[in-house]
């Protein structure tokens, strides 16, 4: 039996073969990873509820199967935390709201059953923001989620509960959910990977809006290879999405290849004049130079996205005031403020608004396509800004530019929202004293196979992943 140290920092592609080879039980990985949370978890409060009886069942029934000869399924066996907006039967899905504080769902969402289907064990829920409004992790239930990196630092959000479980080895794999970044942004801030994946690609259930494009589910991991894995096991139609794209999961299957011809890589160190932190422009400048070094033609070339911000505004605006204007307006004073102001923005919108985010939204595709044409991928920022204080709830000023909203910081990842393309967070660097920041890659719609292998051969050129919180 190996500790617990060797088994909590495996990947989840090394811990598969482990157990599928019979080195190691699901029941001693899940062990370790329990002990690993216990550990760990009181100073970062990554995992806010705990379901470690239900993991270790769980766990006993996929040792039970693999001896009596039964298939294995992708995630045989790989502890995994679900975030707390996903449904999750019998254990308590908060959302981080104390209107839903003892709330314990009857069915899984669809993201998590899949999971469990593919043979992985539920250890618990990771923390998120109330409903997942904003990039900071923090609500009234569970309090705030600090960054392994440095505890006086935010860890990004709204998927910040799953990258800190992953950075501090408390979990292989994690799910999450990204509208304006809640994927990225997160996984940037704590050196991990957050795959936002094309609209549709993972299929989600229940869901306010069915038909939004606007929103994904999707897999994080410590690596590519790891978030290729999850994603396999995400993918893939259901007659319950209406967007969902028809797949062959076993193309994400492991290993991940690397492109095989030179590419076109377009270089947009701050996607078109955003402002960006001059750590965050330091940290990042040396990759234009690792992709020449790869063969690739890197060029300095953005798709114009000037109005993608005020059409990111509108609709999200639209979809807060449908998917909880009911719950607003009869629990107004128990949701935190940026909630309510986004509530009511989308109330107050006409349709004249909506029309017009809707045309611009399509005016701004062609472009994107048109953009794709020339270039293969596309290369920027996933914040503007390091890790900063969890004291503070959102960036109010970047370079001497007043922020008007609590999102307008989280330009550069809610731009690419709009451009509907899948996109992916990889560890690139760390500012002088030791907080990280990823590279943002973005792939023409649909292609998140050719994303999945740039990140990869990125991963492997700099390593940059493998860099543990101090401590760790």
């Amino acid at each position: 039996m190996q500790n617990n140290e060797a088994l909590v920092w495996k990947s989840a592609v090394e811990l598969t073969t482990m157990m599928q080879s019979g080195e190691v039980s699901s029941t001693e990985v899940v062990e370790a990873h329990l002990c690993q949370i216990e550990d760990t978890n009181e100073s970062l409060n990554a995992i806010v509820t705990l379901a470690a009886e239900h993991a270790l069942s769980m766990a006993a029934k996929a040792d039970a199967g693999h001896a009596n000869g039964e298939a294995l399924g992708l995630l045989h066996g790989l502890p995994i935390a679900h975030k707390d907006l996903a449904q999750t039967a019998g254990i308590r899905t908060t959302h981080g709201s104390p209107l839903m504080a003892d709330h314990v769902p009857e069915h899984n969402g669809l993201v998590v059953q899949r999971a469990i289907d593919a043979g992985a064990v539920t250890v618990g829920k990771t923390n998120t923001p109330e409903f997942g409004a904003g990039s900071q992790t923090f609500n009234s239930v569970f309090g705030t989620t600090a960054n392994p990196y440095d505890l006086t630092k935010t860890c990004g959000g709204s998927s910040g509960g799953a990258a800190v479980a992953l950075a501090a080895g408390m979990v292989p794999l994690a799910d999450g959910s990204d509208f304006g970044g809640s994927l990225r942004n997160p996984a940037s801030f704590c050196n991990v990977v957050g795959l936002r994946p094309s609209p549709g690609r993972v299929p989600s259930w229940p869901k306010a809006d069915t038909w939004t494009y606007l929103s994904t589910e999707g897999p994080m991991a410590r690596t590519v290879d790891d978030v290729a894995l999850l994603l396999a096991a995400q993918t893939g139609p259901d007659p319950r999405s209406p967007i969902s794209l028809e797949s062959d999961p076993s193309v994400f299957v492991p290993p991940t290849g690397e492109p095989s011809v030179p590419l076109r890589v377009a270089w947009a160190p701050d996607l078109g004049g955003l402002p960006i932190d001059p750590a965050v422009t330091a940290a990042l400048e040396f990759v234009p130079g690792v992709f020449e070094d790869l063969g690739h033609y890197v060029e300095s070339a953005c798709p114009d996205l000037s109005e993608a911000g005020g059409v990111f505004d509108t609709l999200r605006a639209w979809s807060f005031a449908m998917g909880f204007g009911p719950m607003a307006a009869a629990n107004w004073d128990d949701l935190k403020e940026t909630l309510q102001w986004n509530v009511q923005r989308g109330l107050d919108l006409d349709m004249a608004d909506h029309m017009q985010a809707a045309r611009t939204r399509g005016e701004i595709y062609q472009r994107v396509a048109s953009f794709f044409e020339t270039y293969d991928v596309l290369l920027c920022p996933v914040a503007q800004v390091p890790p900063f204080l969890h004291e503070q709830e959102y960036i109010e000023e970047i370079n001497g530019v007043k922020m008007n909203t609590y999102i307008e910081w989280m330009r550069v990842c809610t731009d690419v929202t709009i451009m509907n393309c899948p996109a992916i967070s990889v560890p690139a660097g760390f500012t002088p004293d030791g907080l990280p920041i990823g590279l943002q890659i973005v792939a023409p719609p649909r292609q998140d196979l050719a994303l999945l292998q740039v990140a990869k051969q990125f991963e492997t050129a700099t390593n940059t992943g493998s860099r543990r919180p101090p401590g760790r």
